[in-house]
């Protein structure tokens, strides 16, 4: 069972953003040195696209079977047939429980998928461990860690296992992301990993240089909590943080639309036509007395 630790009330928070998107939130103190931090909130970053990549190919997996061998994909049948290739590993990475045949569109995979039994295994392991490493953590005060990003990939290895007993051929992306052998390059998902030694930490416009410590930016109050941004040497310093969030924007917004109505209303009330009224004449009822209501001046 996976246990959340909840941020305590003495310690630095920091909350890690990438471009302007939140990531997760990072516990740490004010004497820990950025030669500590940067590495440890760049495993993390990296943890997270690992978790995110690996439950998109879980999904193919679990839809398409197991990966056909390099020199396959994306062929016809009929090329297949005329090559005299063979998937030597489709009789042996079988699910357990047998398969049902689903073709993949795209040619990636064998379409042997497992039953429904062992797809929902998948289905409810991804999802707990997209849980762990969701950004809504932030929202809900929960700090991520290097080990909650283990146990995590640790779910996701370990329903492979349940699925797939006989393994997944060495070429499956599943089992190369599991082993820490995945190839991204050429691939979008490798302009998105940060390098340890080249990612940098900014804060309030400024870079937190290696070598100070995080009471050399903030002070030394443990009770902080800051905006911080991850991106690689070179990319300049990122944007600042607009003045207000999307929600205060939003806030502000509403108040100053009930605001105008209001003035509208305001301004109807104060409309001053009603005065041309018979009831509102204050000579009427002289005149009543005196007969002369109702006169006409035009000559007969």
């Amino acid at each position: 069972m996976t246990t959340f630790c909840l941020a305590p009330a003495q310690m630095v928070l920091l909350l890690i953003k990438h471009v302007d998107e939140v990531q997760f939130l990072y516990e740490t103190s004010t004497s820990e040195t950025l030669d500590e931090t940067i590495p440890v909130v760049t495993a993390i970053f990296n943890g997270r696209l690992k978790v995110q990549r690996l439950c998109a190919e879980l999904a193919e997996l679990r839809e398409h079977g197991i990966a056909l061998p390099p020199e396959m994909v994306g062929l016809t049948p009929d090329q297949v047939e005329e090559l005299k290739l063979m998937d030597a590993q489709a009789d042996v990475c079988v699910p357990s429980g047998g398969y049902e045949p689903c073709a993949d569109p795209i040619g990636r995979r064998n379409g042997r998928a497992p039953k429904e039994n062992m797809r929902e295994v998948l289905r409810k392991t991804m999802a707990e461990a997209e849980a762990i490493v969701s950004k809504s953590q932030a929202k809900a005060g929960v700090c991520l860690t290097e080990r909650m990003v283990g146990e995590a990939l640790s779910l996701l290895k370990g329903a492979v296992m349940i699925v797939y007993p006989m393994g997944l051929p060495p070429y499956d992306p599943v089992r190369m992301e599991l082993e820490n052998r995945e190839d991204l390059s050429g691939t979008q998902a490798s302009q998105q990993v940060m390098d340890p030694v080249l990612a940098q930490l900014w804060f309030s416009g400024k870079e937190m240089l290696r070598g100070k410590k995080l009471s050399d930016y903030v002070g030394k109050n443990e009770k902080t909590k800051l905006v911080v941004k991850i991106q690689k040497k070179g990319q300049g310093a990122p944007g600042r943080e607009p003045l207000m969030t999307e929600e205060e924007q939003k806030r502000l917004m509403a108040a100053e639309y009930r605001r105008q109505e209001e003035i509208k209303r305001l301004e109807r009330d104060m409309d001053d036509t009603h005065l041309n009224s018979p009831w509102a004449d204050s000579g009427a009822l002289k005149r009543s007395f005196h007969g002369l209501n109702n006169v006409s001046w035009n000559p007969h």
